[in-house]
């Protein structure tokens, strides 16, 4: 089996996951301009590993190496999630009551996301933000189907408790 990546698999590589690769850091930091730079750092370390990295293996590895950096640039430090770029505005028909009811049901959204567990929170946007099933969120981040299934219904199960409690 070959050893090592080249230049041009290295350029696909990062072509096909460069976007993934933030999403995935942005949902465990909750920081845009750091997941930007720990994607940066994820591909520099890539690089410089790549002699010794099968093609088969690197998105695995991409991941591995994305998670282990944030891990160690938030030690000590909370997460919050900040989804501003990504609210929809509803259309301008709707009443000022409704528009404060939904302004408050997102912040309130928005922050039983932040509660979650850091394994379910990113289990959960990685399918219902970037709309990956089970089986890929399984694979690039090194779990069975089966515990990617059950860290998602431990993500709803809170989200509809903390969400319907506050009603």
């Amino acid at each position: 089996m070959k050893q090592g990546i080249s230049e041009s698999e290295f350029i696909a590589l990062f072509r096909t996951f460069h976007q993934s690769v933030k999403n995935f850091v942005f949902y465990k930091t909750g920081d845009m301009d750091l997941a930007e730079d720990i994607m940066q750092d994820v591909f520099l370390k890539f690089w410089e590993k790549r002699g010794e990295i099968r093609l088969a293996t690197a998105k695995s590895l991409l991941y591995t190496i994305a998670g282990n950096l944030s891990k160690n640039r938030l030690e000590h430090r909370h997460v919050v999630l900040q989804f501003a770029n990504s609210y929809v505005q509803p259309p301008h028909s709707h009443s000022p009551e409704f528009e404060a009811e939904l302004k408050e049901f997102d912040a309130r959204l928005q922050k039983a996301i932040a509660d979650l567990d850091e394994k379910n929170r990113v289990v959960f946007l990685m399918n219902r933000i970037d709309g990956m099933t089970y089986q890929e969120i399984a694979e690039n981040i090194g779990l069975t189907v089966k515990a990617v299934e059950k860290r998602m219904k431990k993500a709803l199960d809170y989200l509809t408790e903390t969400l319907h409690h506050k009603l």
